[in-house]
């Protein structure tokens, strides 16, 4: 099953803090947490503290990194395609959730695929505007899934005329 995702982390060059993520499922699940350090995290830079921290939901939503893992293990199961826009340091924050790389769980790839990256397949035309929530996982999660829906479409029809 393919899984759409996005999160939100600080990074410093050096490291890459997880502070939010999204993900939303092929059949129409969703799945929203935060970091118990997420607002602290949503401050250490201006751009974060503009763009990010608005969008810190808080209370039910925070939980330790370790039960998100379990979350996410549990939501996507084994085997989930995984798919995120300009995907590579989500890919890495998502995958500290577990540790090395090679901890990973049983049947996940270790890899994602990037809707930016089949944008600029198909000719890297104008994807559909996000409406709202631009720097909220779980928003920016939904768009991925809108975004990769609408190219896979254009795809199917410049296949359709070749």
């Amino acid at each position: 099953m393919r899984f759409w995702f996005d999160t939100e982390f600080y990074e410093d060059g050096k490291t890459i803090e997880l502070i939010s993520i999204g993900v939303v499922s092929e059949d129409g699940r969703e799945y929203y947490a935060e970091t118990m350090d997420a607002y602290d995290l949503s401050g250490k830079s201006t751009w974060l503290a503009d763009n990010v921290r608005p969008h810190i939901k808080g209370g039910f939503t925070t939980r330790k990194r370790g039960t998100i893992a379990g979350d996410i293990r549990a939501f996507v199961g084994e085997n989930p395609e995984f798919w995120a826009y300009y995907a590579d340091y989500d890919w890495v924050a998502l995958c500290q959730l577990y540790g090395r790389m090679i901890d990973l769980p049983k049947g996940w790839p270790m890899f994602c695929r990037d809707v930016k990256q089949l944008a600029v397949e198909l000719g890297n035309p104008n994807l559909p505007d996000q409406k709202t929530g631009e720097h909220d996982a779980l928003a920016d999660a939904r768009w991925a899934k809108e975004a990769h829906h609408w190219l896979t479409e254009r795809q199917r029809a410049i296949q359709m005329h070749v």
